[in-house]
């Protein structure tokens, strides 16, 4: 069942008549299970729409849709799929006790992977999802793939009904689905030889795999460190070898390196990023691959577009660690073509580790005690993947709350260009809102994370 939570003004459904509240039964017959059936279903420019009103009548609208109006309906939350697996390095199973209940979610769902780029496992499908998401063309979706071999992907999981994902990704993509994937490297069981069979065989697939990338383990000091460990910098660089070999391999045959490591893996090997030209259109920047490399090319992109009274200010940019020690080539063409003076406030994480690197697992409070005492900043950048929907850090501090707390103003940052353009700052009228609440699940100025 889904429900109508708001209807915009002047929008097509608040002409028929939808008002909060109202069950969406059905669109010409079918019924409507969630978000993807009504937005596919009421593309058309005509269609019968039955419905529950809140007092309960049934009703059915015929509607003819002019071309280009929206519907202008939000709907209530999807119920989300959950996870089936029960992963030793699942960072939800890492998390500290007494948080909000949303931070206990597992999800594990294709939806997701479609609309906003989350990884998948693909394991909790039924026949009906196999032939929705080919219907629909629910396509690239994200993949955690992790390994190809079946028994080590179903001892990572912790799931021994894991399907073979090598013939379920061959199938899809025979018709007519694509991917982007992903493997979390877990040192001793999916490195090594089994990182190179991997590769192997996602390569094998051709073009149905877009893009593969490795991201290092990342674990908090709740996790079950006596099951997995940390990779250290030798397991980075062996990683990273493999990783060049099949992107050469990839470049040379296909034109396009396919094969990524993530920034963190870069940084814990102590190598160098490669050039932004690498990365191609950045598709998998949002789990942390090419993110340095994308702000570059932003920033390039804005020359002459930033503000002018940037001149001279000074401007805290707060991140985690891992970003911490990569902003520096970053900030270095920013301050070049804002005119300020820009200070890396690069934060340990106080509620998960130090071994979290990731600034948008940073909590309110940390971002509160770095900023409390420094009046000499004329701003502070926040990465904006810090915040939930409703503003709120891992630890429930709301953004308005923490701005209140600090002595300079305060602003939500994807890329620098949200905030530091004349564009940016009026709040929406280029397509950006800086103070908005979170559109994707990460923000290249936080980096990713790669996840189930």
């Amino acid at each position: 069942m889904i429900r109508v939570q708001a209807v915009a003004p002047d929008s097509l459904g608040a002409a028929v008549g939808l008002s909060r509240g109202t069950e969406l039964l059905a669109v010409n017959g079918r019924a409507l299970e969630d978000f993807l059936d009504w937005e596919f279903l009421t593309a058309d420019d005509h269609f019968m729409l039955h419905v529950k009103s809140p007092a309960g009548e049934e009703i059915e609208y015929d509607i003819e849709r002019p071309e280009g109006m929206p519907m202008g309906v939000t709907l209530e939350p999807p119920r989300i799929r959950r996870c089936a697996n029960h992963c030793d390095f699942c960072f939800v199973d890492g998390n500290p006790q007494a948080m909000r209940a949303p931070l206990y979610i597992r999800d594990d769902d294709y939806r997701l992977s479609f609309r906003y780029g989350n990884f998948a496992t693909l394991t909790n499908l039924k026949p009906w999802d196999v032939e929705r998401i080919v219907e629909y063309r629910l396509s690239p979706l994200y993949v955690s793939v992790h390994a190809t071999d079946p028994t080590v992907r179903r001892w990572l999981l912790r799931n021994p009904d894991a399907p073979e994902i090598i013939p379920q990704l061959r199938e899809f993509g025979d018709r007519g689905i694509t991917f982007h994937t992903q493997v979390v490297l877990v040192p001793g069981v999916n490195d090594g030889a089994e990182l190179v069979r991997s590769l192997g065989d996602l390569y094998g697939l051709g073009d149905r795999i877009l893009s593969v990338s490795v991201v290092p383990v990342a674990l908090t000091e709740f996790s079950k460190h006596q099951l997995v460990r940390q990779p250290t910098v030798d397991d980075c660089r062996a990683a990273l070898a493999s990783v060049g070999n099949f992107a050469a391999r990839a470049l040379e045959e296909r034109g396009f390196p396919w094969c990524f490591g993530a920034d963190d893996l870069y940084l814990q090997a102590g190598e160098p990023l490669p050039p932004a030209a690498w990365y191609g259109d950045f598709d998998q920047r949002e789990n942390g691959v090419g993110a340095v490399r994308y702000l570059q090319t932003r920033i390039a992109a804005t020359a002459g577009g930033f503000r002018e009274d940037l001149a001279g200010k000074r401007v805290g940019v707060v991140t985690g660690t891992a970003m911490g020690a990569l902003m520096p080539q970053v900030l270095e063409p920013l301050a070049a073509a804002t005119g300020a003076r820009f200070e890396i406030v690069a934060l340990e994480n106080s509620l998960f580790g130090s071994s979290v690197t990731t600034a948008g697992l940073l909590p309110g409070d940390a971002f509160r005690r770095a900023l409390e005492h420094r009046a000499d900043l004329d701003l502070a950048l926040l990465p904006a993947e810090a915040v939930n929907d409703d503003l709120l850090f891992m630890d429930d501090l709301h953004m308005e709350e923490l701005a209140a707390q600090v002595p300079m103003p305060v602003s939500l940052s994807y890329d620098f260009v949200d905030v530091l353009t004349e564009c940016g700052m009026r709040n929406g009228d280029c397509g950006s809102d800086a103070h908005s609440a979170l559109r994707t699940p990460h923000s290249a100025l936080g980096e990713g994370e790669g996840r189930e």
